[in-house]
């Protein structure tokens, strides 16, 4: 019998890089507000909905607004950042995923999407990997934004999978925390340093093998 764990995916930091793009629509936004936004804030906004990243700049600011500001905000962002999207294509997948991708495609296991991204799908489109997903849970999906495990363990359940035989690719703390909330093995890509609390850390993708999805598929781990 065919061994099956769920191989669930975070967007952003993971398959490709956005977190720049990100990071433009919300320093327009700043700067209007006379915010000073910098990299190492948008580190806080890794894997948090648009509504609370939002909130944390303003927080930043000490700017007071009003709900309907928050609103227009929050569209112009989505507009600025999805103007950034248009020429997006597969040369923006990060080193080392398709690879990856493609082995587990080869070998008959579930791939899913868990991203706090409301514009997941038109970028796997983009892209051209949409086809590798059996299912995806965004933004648009889920009411608890992370590290709350709810958008994996929809992810899983839409695999007809368990947490425990689940594994979840994360670039964020919070989705680091959210897949250990829930009981599933946590991979973290990028540094040890912030993702500690992670299972297992690779630097990119580059540094993951086909032997060690064997391991996280055979193994109990």
């Amino acid at each position: 019998m065919t061994v099956k764990k769920a191989f669930i995916f975070d967007l952003d930091g993971v398959i490709v890089d956005t977190a720049k793009y990100h990071f433009l629509a919300w320093k327009k936004i700043a700067d209007q507000l006379g915010i000073n936004f910098t990299h190492e804030h948008n580190e806080l906004l890794k894997g948090v909905s648009r509504i609370r990243s939002l909130d944390i700049i303003l927080e930043l600011g000490e700017v007071k607004a009003t709900q309907e500001d928050k609103e227009k905000w929050l569209i112009q962002k989505n507009e600025d950042y999805l103007l950034c999207l248009v020429d997006m294509d597969q040369s923006e997948i990060l080193p080392g995923v398709l690879p990856i991708l493609h082995y587990l495609k080869t070998i008959n296991q579930p791939i899913a999407l868990g991203s706090a991204s409301k514009n997941a799908r038109p970028i796997l489109e983009k892209t051209g990997i949409l086809s590798y997903f059996d299912a995806i849970v965004d933004g648009n999906d889920v009411t608890n934004a992370k590290p709350d495990p709810e958008v994996f363990l929809i992810a899983a359940q839409k695999l007809n999978s368990t947490p425990e035989n689940s594994v979840v690719f994360e670039d964020s703390i919070a989705g680091i925390q959210a897949a250990n909330i829930g009981k599933i093995i946590s991979v973290g890509i990028g540094e040890e340093k912030t993702l500690h609390e992670a299972k297992y850390v690779f630097k990119d993708f580059t540094h993951i093998d086909t032997h060690f999805i064997d391991i996280l598929i055979h193994k109990k781990i």
